[in-house]
């Protein structure tokens, strides 16, 4: 979820129920760690505790001082990504490529769990491809070595974000380890959660690109699994409110021009579930001031979101 869950995006989904929320994913090399992007990435949600960051990479000691470097400046949790299916970062040995490895993400995690006082979690897919799905041994590996939780993404890295999703493996997976188990792909609703869960027996669930555009979608999943009951889908006027929220806090955090650029995508994600999304969107993509974004989600946004009455959760 790079370039996806940055702070102003956290900052709502953790005011708006989500239970934990992690980081971009934070190279580990020493060289890349004062950049911008990586200081944005890395900046978190006060309130939000524990506080998690992501660390990618393939060299175990570089890892291990990433880890260290993080905890140092704030982080409670260390995650590490083996899951990320990008070819850009694959082609670096890292990400979900490590799952080929066994022996260096053993490395891996011995190193970084060595290397800090704080829970270390990792993140994982099925496997590299369909011929080698291994999540299970390595499953097995972070348990033995220390890891404090797995999250599994039921899907190879060959398989990208397409098919369906392994929910078998999980299942597996949380039968064969003791750590906590959190179950990750194409978990959209409230519903949809309930049935991971009870079918994987997993510890959790973490949602991803469904919650793009819905920043509120934890918290309805949240309550179902407490209560039993649905909330109502977010009014037209609350929605409205919370878009033009977030375009002021993008804005705030980037600076007024990155965040007028940045604000396009995640707008066009709120806009995908109104009649007419397409249209808006690409009325909206043509301003190039905030004081013109501002008033296109007060006005044009805001009116249709009003006239719909409820955003559903079904995007």
């Amino acid at each position: 979820m790079a370039g996806v869950t940055d702070l102003p995006f956290r900052e709502l989904a953790w005011r708006m129920g989500a239970g934990l929320v992690i980081s971009e994913m934070v190279s580990s090399k020493p060289e890349l760690r004062d950049s911008r992007m990586s200081r944005a990435r890395r900046a978190h949600v006060l309130e939000a505790v524990p506080i998690a960051v992501q660390i990618a990479g393939s060299e175990p000691e570089v890892m291990a001082q990433a880890a260290r470097y993080n905890a140092q400046q704030g982080a409670q949790i260390i995650d590490i990504n083996m899951g990320c299916p990008a070819k850009k970062v694959c082609n670096k040995l890292a990400g979900s490529a490590l799952m080929r490895d066994e022996k260096l993400v053993k490395e891996i995690l011995e190193a970084v769990i060595a290397a800090v006082v704080i829970p270390v979690t990792l993140k994982v897919r099925t496997g590299w491809s369909p011929a080698l799905r291994n999540a299970l041994s390595i499953a097995r590996i972070a348990e033995d070595v220390g890891i404090g939780a797995i999250a599994v993404h039921g899907r190879t890295r060959a398989c990208r974000f397409e098919g369906s999703v392994e929910y078998d493996t999980i299942a597996r997976i949380k039968q064969a380890v003791d750590i906590p188990v959190i179950a990750n792909g194409d978990i959209d609703s409230p519903d949809k959660a309930k049935l991971v869960l009870d079918y994987t027996g997993a510890d959790a669930v973490m949602v991803g690109r469904a919650a793009q555009g819905r920043p509120w979608l934890a918290k309805s999943i949240g309550h179902y699994l407490e209560t039993g009951e649905k909330l109502p889908d977010p009014g037209g006027n609350e929605v409205a409110v919370i878009i033009e929220e977030h375009l002021y806090r993008l804005y705030d955090f980037y600076g007024v021009e990155r965040g007028i650029r940045i604000a396009r995508k995640h707008v066009g994600w709120y806009l995908r579930a109104i009649p007419g999304g397409d249209e808006f969107r690409r009325d909206f993509n043509r301003l190039e001031s905030s004081a013109e974004q501002g008033r296109f989600v007060r006005q044009r946004i805001g009116e249709r979101l009003r006239r719909e009455g409820t955003l559903s959760l079904a995007a």
